[in-house]
Formats: C-alpha cells, structure tokens, sequence
C-alpha cells in the first residue's frame, strides 16, 4: 500500500543508529512494523497465562522427542 506520512526527525535518525544494514526509511517503517506484529503477538499470548488447563498425562518433552 502506498501512502504519504510525515516521520518524527530525531526518532528515524535514532532509528537508523540501531538498524544495521537498513538504509531507507521505507525499509525502516516495514521492519518496524513487523517488530510491532510480532511483539503485539507475543504480549497477546501472556495474556492466555493462567487460562489455559493442560492434561494430567501432558509431556512436552515427551512431544518433542517424537519429530
């Protein structure tokens, strides 16, 4: 999607000093954006912490050791 928006200055160029090998605002925004997806992500997940009632006979370790 193209748009036009206006970025806080001093806020891409502290931006910029952490972003490795991004060189382009657009690049920028996109990586920013999907930190933002995925940290949203994870916090939405803490968020079932306590709601969730596993089996009795549950093993993780016994799960993992099947694939």
């Amino acid at each position: 999607m193209r748009t036009n928006i206006v970025l806080n200055d001093k806020l891409v160029d502290e931006a910029f000093k952490y972003a490795g090998n991004i060189r382009t605002k657009r690049e920028l925004v996109e990586v920013a954006l999907k930190e933002f997806v995925t940290t949203r992500k994870v916090k939405d997940l803490r968020d079932l912490k306590g709601r969730i009632q596993f089996s009795d006979n549950y093993d993780y370790k016994k799960m993992r050791a099947g694939k």
